[in-house]
């Protein structure tokens, strides 16, 4: 059974106006997928679109408790890694940088080892006039687009690591 997202009861998909679930199958270790996933800095090596990471409380990689900023698709916000157990679950809850309506994000990570490798599931939800208004209206599925790319590209990259390990 694949495990998922532990979600804060306000930010549980069942009260959330914006839902996106992804997941993929990867040929690597959780452990690699793991490694890429919480060097938040150079998330852009493989994921160009998250190219302004910024970890801001003075860790090398995210953990428990981390804050740190980023601008996706033009927009700042500010996160705090709200569950961490390595090698398994990542999550953080965003807040929208300048949004005077409190528009808010929750996004988790879930990576589960399988005989292949390892089955990596991501899931977020918003709530909030903001995310409502660009997300829900303007681009109706965007953010299952993006996380799929996301996904995919993360896999790529942890399978490119494993051939480059054995070369």
């Amino acid at each position: 059974m694949i495990d998922k997202v532990i979600w804060p009861e306000a930010f549980h998909p069942k009260t959330s106006p914006i839902y996106a679930l992804n997941d993929i199958d990867v040929k690597a270790p959780a452990d690699v997928v793991w490694k890429l996933l919480v060097d938040a800095e150079n998330w852009s090596t493989y994921f160009p679109p998250e190219d302004q990471v910024k970890i801001l409380s003075g860790e090398s990689e995210l953990k428990l408790g981390t804050r740190y900023s980023r601008v996706t698709v033009g927009f700042p916000m500010h996160l705090v890694i709200t569950e961490c157990i390595p090698g398994r679950r990542l999550a953080w809850s965003t807040t929208v940088d300048g949004d005077e309506t409190g528009s808010t994000a929750y996004h988790g990570w879930v990576i589960t080892p399988t005989p292949e490798g390892c089955h990596v599931l991501t899931e977020e939800t918003q709530q909030g006039d903001f995310f409502l208004d660009v997300i829900g209206h303007q681009y109706p599925g965007a953010l299952y687009r993006y996380h799929q790319d996301w996904v995919e590209r993360l896999g790529l990259a942890a399978e490119a690591e494993v051939a480059r390990a054995k070369a």
